[in-house]
């Protein structure tokens, strides 16, 4: 079981990208193989047609599947000039529209293993006076459901901490166990995770609408109609006035031309207007 013939690799990436938008192909065989060939052995398939078939039948084979083929690699404050843009531009913006008290809904999706969503809880807590003065709820989101349970266990080695002071570890973390540190629990009850498909509008739609969405490094993955899609089951997520930000080397005027793009001295987000144009 060396090599996938063509027509069976191009079967599984047309199941992929019907299902999460992430399209690979032929330049990608040895990525695919190598991810494919595993689940072939933990599942007992002798050969594609077999694993084929319980893929299709089977939804927890299916989204292991799709576990082993989404892009998990993340770390406390990735891109943490956002995160400035985000206290001192954004949310002053968002709360000019709100009283104390009200609610303002953060999401992150995809969120991996929860590094990012934990990231905007302790920069808000550290970084935002107003912080208690609003009702804060931030939901982390994924297809992956092996990576939501690992967010939502909350615990995390070097590699993921690499980017925090020792102070911030010392206040937000319990102490190693084996190189591992659990979040605080008080932390981890700050977020919510949830099931989120980009390119499924009834599984973005039951999450609600958000003030600020962080969709980072991931529509790169995608082919241009699958980005459209995602993009317009982002537009519905947010309230108008809501802003989203995306990776750096992302953007959202090639993918849906409603934005507007917003330059602020941390950060380029983009925005949904109050009104259509």
């Amino acid at each position: 079981m060396s090599h996938l013939a063509a027509e069976d690799l191009q079967r599984f990436c047309e199941f992929l990208y019907n299902r999460v938008g992430i399209q690979l192909g032929e330049s990608k065989r040895y990525f695919i193989e190598r991810r494919l060939f595993d689940r072939f052995a933990k599942t007992d398939s002798p050969d594609f047609s077999h694993y084929f078939q319980r893929l299709r039948s089977d939804p927890a084979e299916a989204a292991a599947a799709i576990s082993a083929f989404t892009v998990s690699e993340t770390y406390f404050n990735r891109e943490d000039h956002q995160f400035h843009c985000l206290t001192e531009s954004i949310l002053p913006e968002v709360i000019a529209g709100k009283r104390p008290g009200d609610k303002i809904r953060l999401w992150s999706l995809p969120c991996s293993t929860g590094e990012e969503p934990y990231s905007l809880s302790i920069w808000l807590l550290e970084n935002w006076r107003l912080v208690d003065a609003y009702h804060v709820e931030i939901v982390g989101s994924d297809v992956d459901t092996a990576a939501l349970a690992a967010a939502r266990a909350g615990r995390y080695g070097p590699r993921s901490l690499s980017r925090l002071s020792p102070e911030i570890i010392r206040d937000y973390f319990d102490p190693p166990h084996h190189g591992i540190r659990p979040i605080i629990e008080d932390l981890r009850e700050s977020v919510i995770f949830t099931a989120a498909n980009l390119v499924d509008a009834a599984s973005m739609r039951a999450n609600g609408v958000f003030d600020v969405i962080f969709c980072r490094n991931v529509l790169i993955y995608f082919d241009d109609t699958s980005r459209a899609r995602a993009a317009g089951n982002l537009w519905s997520c947010l309230r108008p006035g809501g802003f989203i930000c995306l990776g750096h080397t992302e953007s959202m005027s090639r993918m849906n031309d409603q934005f507007e793009l917003r330059r602020f001295p941390r950060a380029i987000v983009y925005q949904r207007p109050e009104t259509l144009r």
